[in-house]
Order: structure tokens, then sequence, then C-alpha cells
């Protein structure tokens, strides 16, 4: 959309409000609409090609409105997210709508509140188990007070504040020379704690920040597992494939962090760090990235939404409603009672742009490219201008060099080989560029 074009809609936008406020006592207060309607009205997928504002606009008053509120803000949020698990080809039991499934998506403010959740939703499923197993006496403190975490030594410092918040031991476990979490590391990890007499019960993975769980058939050496898809700090991803089996044969909580990654995963030659997934019991990834989404928008899918509604759940005579027993109260999935309708920019987000264009963003090659290997403390790295001769590019890297000289924050030098200047970045005399 272009800004003449945006500066329109967005009047329209502004005059569609008018009119509806200048109109509300002509509405229903409370919608006349019965769980699951709004899965008649949508397609079962996300439109390949972009779709015009105009129709977008105007499903507004068709889909959105006869549902207005609570009803259509979790009806749009689990079409759009069974969308979204379809296009990223996760497995199936994330899926609302599937034979079977026991799973779901949900919207979530950030990555950092989706791990937390994960880590709860873990340690009641553990505590529950344990004194099912032991002693229904027991009291949950002194359960909880023996559970250990795992994450790798590169994981988002959010895992160490969920930690903190459960006041459940995290452990965070050493990489491999990739940065990596490995299954080894982690079988390991669980014998050492058994020994100690701990409970392991999550493991967190890290695709760009990763998170795994596992459990062992001691009733008290248990634990979850966050794994990380592309850590935060380095871009590092954990050994899923190798994760995944331990969790599945030890009986742990997998979750698995693809904060930045997961956006990549619209594109199927850049999934190849997926391999593992279906051993995933939650997965989380952030849409307002690398999807051209705006803060705030996180998507969380769980493999067994009970296990989130038995954390949750409350149940208050003022928060009941004729179709509680029938529909889906987010509510129980999350950690606040109420919640924004952040559905609504993402059901705009796939239909303007289309998978074909989200792909298409993703794939985006970057001006700079790296021509050589690393060697020791130098980078070799060139800026390639697309439709540019060999000759023009040379000048534009002579010019990209001056220009970086003269903030005298850094000191580039330039060298020459089959005709293209690279640009050479000695990290030794870097002056303080974030300044």
């Amino acid at each position: 959309m272009q800004a003449e074009e945006y500066n329109r809609r967005g009047k329209e936008m502004v005059d569609y409000i008018t009119k509806y406020l200048g109109s509300i006592r002509e509405r229903r207060v409370i919608p006349d609409v019965k769980p699951g309607y709004m899965r008649q009205l949508l397609p079962e997928a996300a439109p390949t090609e972009p779709e015009d504002w105009e129709n977008i606009f105007n499903d507004i008053e068709k889909v959105i409105m006869p549902g207005a509120s609570s009803p259509a803000c979790t009806e749009l949020e689990m079409n759009v997210m069974d969308w979204l698990c379809k296009a990223l080809e996760l497995p199936s039991f994330f899926l609302h709508y599937h034979p079977d499934s026991r799973g779901g998506g949900i919207l979530q403010s950030t990555v950092s509140e989706s791990t937390l959740v994960a880590l709860l939703a873990a340690r009641k499923d553990k505590i529950l188990q344990l004194r099912a197993e032991l002693d229904q006496d027991v009291d949950g403190s002194v359960i909880n007070s023996r559970l250990v975490a795992y994450a790798s030594d590169q994981a988002h410092s959010s895992v160490e504040k969920a930690g903190l918040i459960s006041l459940v031991k995290i452990r965070f476990l050493p990489t491999d020379d990739e940065l990596s979490l490995r299954g080894d590391t982690l079988k390991q990890a669980i014998q050492e704690d058994r020994a100690r007499g701990l409970v392991p019960f999550l493991v967190c993975v890290t695709q760009q920040t990763r998170v795994a769980c596992w459990i062992s058939s001691d009733p008290f050496c248990h634990f979850q597992l966050c794994s990380t898809l592309g850590t935060t700090g380095v871009c590092a991803f954990d050994k899923l494939s190798e994760l995944g089996p331990v969790c599945e044969e030890e009986g742990l909580w997998l979750h698995v962090d693809a904060a930045y990654a997961g956006s990549a995963y619209f594109c199927p030659e850049l999934r190849w760090s997926m391999k593992g997934i279906e051993f995933a019991h939650s997965f989380v990834f952030n849409p307002s990235k690398w999807m051209m989404v705006h803060f705030d928008c996180t998507a969380f899918w769980v493999k067994d939404k009970y296990k989130l509604q038995q954390t949750f759940s409350v149940d208050p005579v003022y928060l009941r409603h004729e179709n509680s027993q029938a529909a889906t109260d987010f509510m129980h999935w999350q950690i606040p009672l109420s919640r924004r309708f952040r559905a609504l920019k993402l059901w705009f987000v796939l239909r303007s742009f289309g998978l074909k264009n989200l792909q298409a963003h993703i794939r985006h090659v970057s001006d700079f490219e790296v021509p050589a290997k690393r060697h020791l403390g130098l980078v070799v790295f060139c800026l390639k201008v697309c439709n540019l001769s060999l000759y023009l590019n040379c000048a534009v890297n002579y010019k990209y060099v001056d220009l970086i000289a003269f903030t005298r924050k850094s000191l580039l030098t330039c060298a020459k080989k089959s005709l293209l200047h690279l640009v050479q970045w000695w990290f030794v005399i870097y002056l303080n560029v974030v300044s």
C-alpha cells in the first residue's frame, strides 16, 4: 500500500469508526452468534496471493462485527493461528480445528510471557503427576523445590526470569563449538540431577533461542527442556533432532523458542532447523520480528490445551456465560484475564500480503555479502547492488568506505579481487561504532 492509498484508507477507517459510534444504539449488546460461527465464513488456509484492501475492509462488517467483542476476538484468533500453523508446516496437533487434536494456538504479548506460561504449565503437570504417583497430600511447594529445568547457555534471559518467578531451578547447559545444545549434554545433565535427588521437568530449546522438556521414569527425576532455534546473541540453533528424542524417551515437556527464526519457516528451504519439531509440546515465535506485524504479537502453540487450562483456569460467577462449556476461553490459556484483539492486525497482514509475498520478503537477499572465508580477527564483506556492473559496484564500495571513514567511528580498508573491491572491517581498530 503506497502513501496516497494509505492516507485514503486511513480516512475510511476513521469514518467507519465514527459511523459505528453514531449508530451504536442500533446494534446488539450481546452478539447473536454461536461458538464456531466464523469457521464457516473464512477459508481454511491463508491466501497465497495478496487480496484487495476493499475486500478485507468489507469483511470487517461481514465477519467481525456480528460477533463484536470477545466472540469475534476469540474466533478470529483461532482461525488465524491455524492459518499460521499450516503456513509454517507445524505439526497438526497444534491446530484448533483438526480431528483428535487437543492443542491449539494463542497470541500472547511476548515470547518471555510464553516461556513463563510453558514453564508454569509443565510445572503444574509434573506436580499433579507426582502427587498421583506418590501421595496426594504432598504439598506442591515441596515438589517445586526439587524441580529443575534446562536450557542452553545461549538461551534468552527470559528463561532465567521465568525460573525466578516460578521459584524453579534453571540449569544452563554448555553448548558445542557451534553454540548448539546437544542431546548427549542433556542426557549427562539428567543423570547428574537424578543423583542429586532433583526432579527434571522442562527443557527450553532455541531456534534462535531454544527450549525443551523431559521426564524420567523415576518419579523424582523429571524436568522441562527449553530449546532455542536461533539464539538472541548469535542466532545459534539447538539440535532439536537430538533433544526431541531424549525428551520423548524420558517423558519431558519440550518447549521450542523460535522468536526470530519462526518467520523463516514460511519458506520450505529454510525449515532445516525444524527437524524434530514433532517432539515439541509447545512452540513460540514473534510475527512482530520478521513478518511486518507491529508489536505486540507473539504466536504460541501448545500440544495439549488442557495442560494450560488446568494451570490457569478460574471460574468466578461473574465470568460465566451461556457458552462457557462449548466455547474456547483464552483467559484460561494465559496469565492475564483481559486481552487485546491481536488477531485483527495479523489477519490484515496475511491477507494484504499473501503467503507468496511474505515468502518473498523473507527471501530478500541482503545488499551485503561475505565473499571470502573468515580468518583470525578479520571479516571480509562487500556491498553488492543489484543491476549494477562490476565497475559500478566497485565505485559504490569505494564511496561506502569513504562515508564510514567520515564518521570517524570505525576504519575500513579496501582490497581488490577479480575486479571486485572488497571491504575489510578490522575489528581490532573498531571504534565504538554503536555510540
